[in-house]
């Protein structure tokens, strides 16, 4: 099982502001303009105007580029880009609805932090191939961002100790937070293998059960027992059940009628079974 990183794309230390200018360049600045007066008009209306859903409405439209490309920077981590721009978008109704613009911020300011908190919502709690406990996956995306963080100053990859210093954690706690990200994705047992002239699946090299597993233990405690039987005894369950021999074959071996080496292997076989319940 494969685990992908859920870190944010944007450089770790970047400001918010370079990520708002870049969502900025989206709509040219009458479009802007636009926006920004309906956003204010949008933010004075009671609940109950019949022109607020309109206007709503009119707003995600204008906005929706916005969420598109902050949907877009988190694509090939797994999941369909169509799925994000809907998780992308509804981060934009939720910031929309939110919004208050007395408190001095713009609407892209606050816009784009809520949009990208939606997705990491999303990639944690909708995300993972296997059921995880909440307190695994915040701790992996901790680690994820502390091993990107770790990897830029180190040159290398950093050891658990480090992230575990790093995190002010138990090394133990890192290696299960470690060990969970391999829960991330799943993949299917039907995908074909990568290599050159190879027609396999993962599902044709993964291991089977095996049947006589649970007949191990009975086989441990059969064979003090047979070497306890009489050699005639012995060898006659021997050559019926190790060399596959017929009744008739043993009684040629053996110097004796079949129906004796029937009656051998009864009465044989019913001793070793009453001694094996009986332990």
């Amino acid at each position: 099982m494969i685990a992908h990183t859920l870190t944010t794309p944007r450089p770790r230390g970047a400001p918010p502001s370079e990520a708002v200018a870049g969502d900025r360049d989206l709509t040219g600045s009458g479009e802007l303009s636009y926006l920004s007066e309906a956003l204010g008009e949008f933010a004075t209306m009671c609940p109950d105007d019949p022109r607020r859903a309109r206007l709503r409405d009119r707003l995600v439209a204008g906005f929706l580029p916005v969420a598109r490309r902050i949907a877009h920077r988190f694509a090939h981590r797994g999941e369909p880009v169509d799925d994000l721009i809907q998780v992308a978008t509804l981060g934009l109704i939720r910031a929309l609805d939110r919004f208050q613009p007395d408190y001095g911020s713009d609407f892209l300011s606050f816009a784009v932090p809520t949009i990208t908190g939606e997705i990491r919502r999303y990639f944690r709690d909708q995300g993972w191939g296997m059921r995880v406990p909440r307190r695994l996956k915040d701790l992996h995306v901790s680690i994820t961002a502390t091993v990107s963080r770790l990897s830029q100053g180190l040159g290398r990859a950093p050891r658990p100790s480090e992230i575990a210093a790093a995190l002010d954690l138990p090394v133990e706690e890192v290696l299960e937070g470690l060990e969970a990200g391999q829960a991330y994705r799943a993949d299917s047992l039907d995908a074909e293998l990568d290599g050159e002239g190879r027609s396999e699946t993962l599902g044709d090299i993964l291991g089977q059960p095996d049947g006589d597993l649970e007949l191990v233990d009975y086989q441990q405690s059969l064979q003090p027992l047979l070497a306890e039987l009489p050699e005639r005894e012995r060898a006659v369950v021997m050559m019926r059940f190790y060399a596959n021999m017929t009744q008739t074959q043993i009684a040629e071996r053996v110097g004796v009628s079949q129906m004796h080496v029937s009656r051998i292997l009864s009465k044989t076989l019913d001793g070793l079974r009453d001694r094996l319940l009986a332990d």
